[in-house]
């Protein structure tokens, strides 16, 4: 499940560690680590966080805030780093786990070799308490605790979001933050509840017209299908060359998607990767017998 660590750290590099962090990132996985106060380079550096000390370098930094934000990643998909860099990935996650920052959620299809991986409580403070800009906008990480059923499908998010990144980043892009599904609905939720706060008489059903929903849902520019809001596995903020601030709403699709459910996906106007479909702990298939691939996201439906 697990490669040995690489034995060959680089020592005695006589560059300082945050200055090898490019201003503007050309590895998509940049943009997670450009608010935090943390190693960016091939030098090791202590980071001090609630009474322990880690030694960490600029890929292990990037290998965290990537898994923090989708939640949870493939390990393989950590191990395919390009890049100038893309030689120190290899062993990063053997140290981060056995630091107790990372840990494996499961195998994917026993015997396929595809373990996910997601950050523990420590890695997410690691980066939680090395924020350094104050500002409304900021990545959002996460801890573990998918759902089984959930967890092939979300484990193929970060591949969906390469392809897309690459593709905005060709475009002249700069990429902002990525915002999940998750995020998306606690503010949904926070919104239909509001009215309800604080008020002993309340039954817990949403007080919001349709007006109102259909005004919050043009706000955050999210459809409405069907007469509900419909939601994207993960959105995209970027900028444009010119300075025009957009977003970019992305799906995965596997074969459970049908029906109503699916025609919805498809008339909310995201855009879609065709994922696999696969089981946790052995066995996973797509269609019938194929198993369980996370570079499936990487085919965009038409």
């Amino acid at each position: 499940m697990w490669d040995s660590p690489d034995p060959r750290d680089v020592d005695n590099r006589d560059r300082d560690a945050r200055d090898v962090r490019m201003a503007d990132a050309t590895d998509p996985r940049d943009v997670f680590t450009r608010d935090l106060d943390l190693p960016g380079g091939l030098e090791r550096a202590r980071v001090h966080v609630h009474g322990r000390d880690y030694d960490l370098r600029g890929s292990e930094v990037r290998t965290l805030a990537t898994i923090g934000a989708f939640r949870v990643v493939p390990l393989d998909d950590l191990r395919d780093a390009k890049g100038r860099e893309a030689d120190l990935w290899r062993g990063d996650v053997d140290r981060l786990r056995a630091a107790g920052l990372v840990r494996a959620v499961a195998p994917l299809d026993r015997g396929q070799g595809t373990t996910i991986v997601t950050l523990t409580a420590r890695g997410r403070d690691v980066l939680e308490t090395h924020r350094t800009r104050d500002r409304e906008a900021t990545q959002t990480f996460y801890t573990g605790q998918v759902k089984a059923r959930e967890l092939s499908h979300d484990a193929q998010l970060h591949r969906a979001y390469l392809r897309t990144a690459a593709r905005l980043q060709h475009e002249g892009a700069r990429i902002g933050r990525v915002v999940l599904d998750y995020e998306l609905k606690r503010d949904y939720q926070r919104f239909l509840q509001e009215r309800n706060r604080d008020r002993s008489d309340s039954d817990g059903r949403p007080t919001r017209t349709r007006d109102e929903i259909k005004a919050w849902a043009d706000e955050h520019d999210l459809p409405i299908v069907h007469d509900r809001v419909r939601f994207p596995d993960f959105r995209i903020e970027y900028e444009r060359p010119d300075g025009r601030r957009e977003i970019e709403n992305v799906e995965v699709t596997t074969s459970h998607y049908r029906g109503l459910h699916a025609s919805s996906k498809v008339a909310a106007g995201f855009t879609r990767f065709r994922g696999a479909t696969g089981r946790v702990g052995g066995g996973g298939h797509r269609g019938s017998s194929a198993p369980f691939d996370p570079r499936a996201a990487e085919e965009l439906l038409k």
